[in-house]
């Protein structure tokens, strides 16, 4: 029994924990979802510049170094 219950009780304690933590989460209000959405969007956006501006310089320049071969 001992064997079993040392396989068992992690589990039993990692589920307590769960739904311990289930219960106590919230959903966020309004002002926060629109608070957290609007940074991701941000993100994104200052990522895909970032990228933009990256490609637009390294892609003359592969071409440059590819020519020269």
């Amino acid at each position: 029994m001992d064997a079993i219950d040392s396989v068992f009780d992690p589990l039993r304690e990692f589920s307590k924990d769960r739904i311990r933590l289930i219960k106590r989460y919230d959903k966020p209000d309004h002002k926060e979802f629109t608070k957290v959405a609007f940074r991701t969007a941000i993100g994104f956006v200052v990522i895909g510049f970032v990228e933009f501006f990256v490609k637009l310089i390294f892609i003359p320049i592969n071409n440059i170094i590819i020519r020269s071969d």
